[in-house]
C-alpha cells in the first residue's frame, strides 16, 4: 500500500530548526514574552536575529486613572528595551498606534507588511485573530494584521513604491491559539530567562502579574500560574512544558 504523502512531512509538533531572522508582532509591550518568551531567548542565544515589533504606544496600561499618559509611554518603551535585551532580541520597534483604539485598515495591514519586507524574517509571530473569546480589540486588530501582512509583504505586485523587494516568511506561528498544533519546547533555563524579560514590564505587574513585585509570595505566585500554564501546554501534546502556537505556512 503507498503510503499517505501526509506521513513523510513529518509532525508539526518537533520544534523548527533555528531560524536565521524571526519579527515577533505584539500589540502591547509584554504581548510577545508571554506569547513566545522562552522560545526567542533560546532562538537568540543559538543566533537568530530577532525584532520586536511593538504596534501600540502601551498608554493605556495602567489602572491608575490619574497617570501621566506620556509618562506611561516612555516608562513602556523602556521596559520594552530591557525586556528585549533579556531575550537576546537585536532591535525593538514601536510603530507608536495609540493604545486601546487600534483599529483593522488597510494602512495598517501595509505598515505590517513594509516591515516584514524591511526585515525579511524566516518566522513570523503574532496574536491569533481567531481565537475565540478575545475581548481585547488590539490584539484580534493586530493579529488579523500580521496574517494578512504575510501575503501583503509575499506579493510583488503589492507595495511596488515601497522599494523593497517581496518577502516570504517560511513559517507564522500565532500564540494564544484556538486551535494550537505547534509546540517549542521549554527549559528550565529559558523558563527563567522568560520570567525575568517579563519582570522588567513593572508597570504591569498589577495589571497582569497578579501584583509580582509586591512581595516574594506574590512573585511566586505568579510564576507557578505560567509554570502550570506551560506544563498544561506540553500535555496537549504529550511533551514537558512548552509554548504553543497555531502554524501557518504562508
Amino acid at each position: 500500500m503507498t503510503k499517505n504523502t501526509y506521513d513523510q512531512l513529518g509532525s508539526v509538533h518537533e520544534s523548527l530548526e533555528t531560524p536565521l531572522r524571526v519579527l515577533t508582532i505584539g500589540a502591547h509591550p509584554d504581548d510577545a514574552e508571554f506569547g513566545a518568551g522562552a522560545t526567542l531567548a533560546r532562538w537568540a542565544n543559538e543566533g537568530t536575529d530577532v525584532t520586536m515589533c511593538i504596534v501600540t504606544d502601551g498608554s493605556k496600561g495602567s489602572w491608575d486613572p490619574s497617570e501621566d499618559s506620556a509618562d506611561l509611554i516612555e516608562r513602556r518603551r523602556r521596559e520594552q528595551e530591557m525586556a528585549a535585551s533579556v531575550l537576546g532580541a537585536s532591535r525593538v520597534i514601536h510603530l507608536g498606534h495609540v493604545d486601546g483604539e487600534l483599529e483593522y485598515t488597510m494602512e495598517l495591514r501595509m505598515e505590517i507588511g513594509r516591515q516584514i519586507r524591511i526585515f525579511r524574517p524566516d518566522i513570523v509571530l503574532s496574536h491569533d485573530p481567531w481565537q475565540r473569546y478575545q475581548m481585547h480589540p488590539d490584539h484580534r486588530a493586530t493579529g488579523l494584521a500580521a496574517v494578512d501582512g504575510v501575503v501583503v509583504a509575499r506579493e510583488p505586485r503589492a507595495l511596488t513604491d515601497f522599494g523593497e523587494p517581496a518577502h516570504r516568511p517560511s513559517t507564522l506561528l500565532l500564540w494564544s491559539a484556538d486551535e494550537p498544533d505547534h509546540a517549542e519546547r521549554i527549559t528550565d533555563r529559558w523558563f527563567a530567562t522568560k520570567i525575568e524579560a517579563l519582570l522588567c514590564h513593572s508597570s504591569q505587574t498589577v495589571t497582569t502579574m497578579g501584583d509580582a513585585e509586591r512581595g516574594d509570595e506574590e512573585r511566586a505566585r505568579f510564576i507557578e500560574r505560567l509554570q502550570d500554564w506551560h506544563r498544561v501546554a506540553g500535555d496537549r501534546f504529550g511533551l514537558g512544558p512548552c509554548e504553543m502556537f497555531k502554524r501557518l505556512t504562508p
